[in-house]
């Protein structure tokens, strides 16, 4: 069975770099353009890892990982943020509302692959 991954990141240059990379190795992949329509076709595919952009039309990336996390149906999804942010207190926020992982643009083919499957291979998070 494909692993299904949502893309969720407003420069099409960018998902179509990534999406032709995952597609290549086996992946299902989906793609959002804006916060709003991440969140429902996050909702809507239950995919099994997303890769988050923070800086993003209608909802930001912090609004949508929380959304996603806060909710019983969605929280063991996991987040990998990719962002050109920087700031150490983006970093922190991201975790805090429940980001897998955390990358800064430009990410290399071969460090985002060895993330995805990282967070892939661990177990779902419990609730202790």
């Amino acid at each position: 069975m494909k692993k299904k991954i949502l893309i969720i990141e407003d420069e099409p240059d960018v998902v179509n770099a990534v999406k032709a990379l995952l597609e290549a190795k086996g992946f299902e992949v989906s793609a959002a353009a804006d916060g709003e329509e991440g969140l429902k076709k996050a909702r809507m595919l239950l995919p099994d890892l997303v890769l988050l952009d923070l800086m993003l039309p209608k909802l930001s990336g912090f609004v949508v990982c929380r959304l996603l996390k806060f909710d019983d149906r969605y929280k063991n999804i996991p987040v990998i943020v990719i962002t050109a942010r920087t700031d150490e207190r983006d970093i922190a926020l991201a975790e805090k509302v429940g980001a897998s992982d955390y990358l800064i643009k430009p990410v290399k083919p071969q460090v985002l692959l060895e993330k995805i499957t990282d967070v892939l291979s661990r177990p779902p998070q419990s609730d202790d």
